[in-house]
């Protein structure tokens, strides 16, 4: 749990560097967040109150809530209404898809993603977390940790997002008790530290009555800490930005045949980890080709440099083939070509995965065939223990699992590189997202 002085070295450490990347980085302003949480912990109410005491709702939003509040017969603007958009959310009073929200501060701008807490739902979670460099999630403080909350733990903690903060809510319903926060922070942080989340904050919040969301709790002086907007604004960003090995998976072969640009053959795609240099050597996969970058191309412009994020057109000094699909990597860093992946992996199908499936496995910009070879285990995740060789992983299961591929990939560590990384199992016969995977 992270207190007063370490919340303050952090910020003065955030302020330093974002300082320091602003200059080259201009992307580290912006900020991607999920919340999640077990059923009516009030994720929703949260990311409301957030978009409300932050003042990022267009008046007829809130003019629409309101009426939709008075409606039902309630003295107060519902805030979870600004989120909860499906029909079905508003009559049930739950959240069944991801809803992204776009907001901004003076100090940072945000894309935050409100998540389901059914069981039924874990697998939205992962697509919410699965591009976040924070995660909130909340806890009523009345029923403290419970199985969702582990589960959505350990969804984030597989996913290695960097940043989780532990939002205990309804303070106002224990009387904004000191005891019932430090109860549950440390069997939370207990928890998270054994599955190897890097960094908790708590705060104790009352969403429905806006304490240390936005401002400052009048009712918890015990608490010196940050607000979850504080927080979200001073929290370091950009860890995919840091110095590592680069990857260009190629989106699009860029070829204009025209009298002005007879040969030109530009290489398309979001740089997805590391920074590219004109001049620099670099290595294309799966073919292992080698040849030198002769120019870089942004927003239509030449530059000598390029970093994590950026679209951009690489062209190449060589005339070699390079077609969608492929990885073009520095040779220095290039990774190993694999036909069989060892992977931790979240089903999010209803239909079972099981050994001896025939999928197809999607890597960055290139889909290969592939089959699974089998199914090591899965997580149990009362106590973190592994079930073994379970035959099977049905929808929301935690397993691992090896891949044999058709073709050889150059996939990377998750560990070292979220995004390449990272896969998806689809069914070849209907094009549905089967398992979630990330590479060991």
């Amino acid at each position: 749990m992270t207190t007063t002085a370490q919340s303050t070295t952090t910020a003065q450490t955030t302020t330093t560097a974002q300082a320091t990347a602003s200059e080259v980085l201009p992307d580290t302003t912006l900020l991607r967040f999920a919340t999640a949480g077990s059923v009516d912990d009030g994720k929703s109410t949260l990311v409301g109150r957030l978009l409300h005491d932050s003042k990022s709702v267009l008046t007829d939003q809130l003019e629409a809530v309101e009426r939709a509040s008075a409606s039902r017969g309630q003295n107060a603007p519902d805030l979870a209404l600004l989120t909860d958009g499906l029909r079905a959310e508003r009559e049930q009073g739950i959240t069944i898809d991801v809803a992204h929200r776009y907001f901004a501060t003076p100090r940072r701008r945000f894309i935050l993603a409100d998540t389901p807490g059914h069981v039924q739902y874990t697998r939205n979670m992962v697509t919410g977390a699965s591009t976040a460099e924070l995660t909130v999630i909340l806890v009523d403080a009345r029923n403290g940790v419970v199985e969702q909350t582990r589960r959505h733990t350990a969804i984030a903690a597989l996913l290695r997002v960097p940043h989780v903060v532990l939002a205990v809510n309804k303070m106002d319903l224990v009387a904004y008790e000191e005891t019932a926060f430090a109860k549950i922070a440390e069997e939370f942080t207990a928890y998270a530290a054994e599955l190897g989340v890097p960094e908790i904050t708590a705060i104790p919040i009352s969403a429905l009555a806006g304490d240390n969301v936005v401002e400052p709790s009048e009712h918890m002086d015990w608490y010196g800490g940050p607000t979850v907007l504080e927080h979200l604004e001073t929290v370091p960003v950009g860890d995919d930005l840091a110095p590592g090995s680069a990857r260009l998976p190629v989106q699009y072969v860029i070829r204009p045949r025209t009298a002005e640009h007879p040969d030109y053959r530009g290489y398309a795609g979001r740089i997805a980890a590391g920074t590219f240099r004109v001049g620099e050597e670099v290595t294309i996969l799966p073919s292992g080709r080698t040849t030198k970058i002769s120019g870089i191309g942004l927003l239509g412009e030449p530059v000598e440099v390029a970093w994590t994020t950026q679209s951009v057109t690489i062209l190449l000094q060589d005339d070699v083939d390079v077609s969608r699909g492929d990885l073009i990597v520095p040779t220095e860093e290039a990774p190993a070509l694999t036909q069989d992946v060892t992977a931790t992996v979240c089903h999010v199908a209803d239909a079972p995965l099981t050994v001896g499936h025939r999928v197809l496995l999607k890597h960055g910009t290139r889909t290969v065939k592939a089959i699974v070879k089998d199914i090591a285990s899965r997580l149990t995740l009362d106590d973190l223990s592994p079930h073994p060789y379970p035959g099977q992983l049905v929808a929301n299961d935690i397993g691992r699992v090896r891949i044999r591929t058709a073709e050889p990939l150059p996939i990377d560590s998750y560990a070292d590189s979220r995004r390449t990384g990272s896969f998806i199992l689809i069914d070849p016969s209907d094009g549905t997202t089967l398992t979630a995977g990330m590479s060991s």
